[in-house]
């Protein structure tokens, strides 16, 4: 039935300032931007092996459904360490510490400057997954 995450949204009130921080963070500019004139309101990311879609939505958009204390998408890195070290130093804050979850697992959870929990993994079944395709 599910074949894959599609697209994670985080919302953002300054949707400037978020944009400008995952630019920074994700290592390159958003593939799509609306309106293409005037203030954005909604920012589109393509990246990593799958080009995977990372979206920044405006909080005057955030769906009335959506409460805190929700689910948490994690990210695959190759060194969680040097990723958690990285995205700290570009203003995200420790939300859960890299953690050990077994033989060659790690996870972490921080929090961008805009309130979104992100998680961060390092799996080797992602890892080797993927590493037939490179």
């Amino acid at each position: 039935m599910f074949r894959g995450l599609a697209h994670l949204s985080l919302v953002a009130d300054d949707i400037a300032a978020a944009t400008a921080w995952y630019t920074v963070v994700i290592g390159h500019e958003p593939y799509f931007v609306m309106p293409e004139d005037g203030p954005s309101q909604y920012v589109e990311w393509r990246f990593g092996d799958d080009q995977d879609e990372l979206a920044l939505v405006s909080s005057a958009y955030r769906p009335l459904a959506v409460r805190p204390g929700g689910a948490v998408a994690s990210l695959h890195v190759d060194d969680i360490y040097d990723a958690f070290e990285s995205i700290v130093e570009h203003g995200a804050e420790p939300f859960e510490p890299i953690t050990p979850r077994g033989e060659g697992w790690w996870s972490a959870i921080v929090a961008d400057p805009f309130g979104n929990l992100v998680g961060l993994i390092q799996s080797p079944r992602w890892a080797d997954r993927h590493a037939a395709r490179v």
